[in-house]
């Protein structure tokens, strides 16, 4: 099998790498949206939380972390692979990042938050609205399973 060509040019992929967005992304934005339509009030991105959620919901003491599959490695999912070049240096990344999700989730539930994930494969369009239907009953009808610390949360 050959070797897809290169996207970028050697000192462009930093660049552009550089400049993805760790707040109000596309996937967040559309969770927010919904929430905000269904009547529930938050505040977003609080760095009084461990990890500062996307979505903090103080009411329903409930908080939201909107993933990307890629930067948190949600097994399973074909949005996520280990890149090809440089993979000393991604797998740990991407591990640290699982650590830190992990250590983060479980300080929040320590303190009473209950923790709910939402994952970037879980808005692609043919199961978006089922999944944010889900997100608004598991919030307001407190059925969450406590923090889903596991990679393949829903």
């Amino acid at each position: 099998m050959k070797a897809k060509p290169e996207k970028y040019e050697r000192g462009t992929r930093s660049y552009t790498m550089s400049h993805i967005r760790g707040k109000d992304t596309s996937i967040e934005v559309m969770v927010r949206r919904y929430l905000f339509s269904r009547g529930l009030r938050f505040r977003k991105n609080d760095k009084r939380y461990p990890g500062h959620p996307d979505i903090v919901l103080p009411k329903w003491h409930t908080v939201v972390f909107v993933n990307g599959c890629f930067w948190h490695m949600h097994e399973g999912c074909t949005k996520h692979s280990m890149p090809k070049s440089n993979v000393e240096f991604w797998s740990a990344k991407l591990l640290r990042n699982r650590e830190r999700d992990r250590a983060q989730h479980a300080a929040l539930e320590a303190i009473g938050w209950r923790v709910i994930v939402v994952w970037e494969c879980e808005l692609a369009k043919p199961v978006r609205q089922e999944r944010l239907e889900r997100l608004y009953t598991q919030i307001v009808g407190g059925d969450a399973a406590p923090a889903v610390p596991s990679d393949t949360a829903s």
